[in-house]
């Protein structure tokens, strides 16, 4: 496992973490349906080409696994592949984040039960909640702050 921040954010590197993505979305947004999951995929590559920070962790094989933007000291994103869930690389970025970045804040879709539980065990606090996504859709956020 190796953790690096990508600067050079090339086609073929951008195309791996959209389906790094779309794994991850798959197995932890089950209230999206397969429409809202390829309308909100069209937007990802464009994310990852400006995100101020984008970090990923690769495996033992230099293959990206999953991955983590941040702007500021806000997670703005973080997603691991489904067959390297609960490996602890999750952990290990956000750990990485908080550490170098002061990564303090984030928000999470509520209907997203495992990463709102993930983000308590961090140490994180949920102190405000939205009806919906910063996008107007009913998907209500809740935005946690590290206690």
């Amino acid at each position: 496992m190796k953790i690096i921040e990508v600067k050079d954010r090339t086609a073929p590197l951008i195309e791996h973490l959209l389906k790094v993505w779309e794994s991850s979305v798959k197995a932890t947004h089950i209230f999206l349906s397969e429409n809202e999951i390829e309308n909100i995929k069209e937007y990802v590559p464009q994310a990852l080409k400006e995100i101020s920070r984008l970090v990923i962790v690769e495996n033992e094989y230099q293959i990206p696994v999953g991955f983590m933007g941040i702007v500021g000291q806000h997670l703005e994103m973080l997603f691991i592949s489904q067959e390297d869930r609960g490996k602890g690389l999750g952990k290990e970025l956000l750990t990485y984040g908080i550490e170098k970045y002061s990564v303090n804040d984030l928000a999470v879709n509520e209907q997203n039960p495992l990463a709102i539980g993930f983000y308590e065990h961090m140490g994180f606090e949920v102190y405000k909640r939205t009806e919906c996504d910063e996008q107007g859709n009913p998907y209500p956020l809740l935005y946690m702050r590290l206690e």
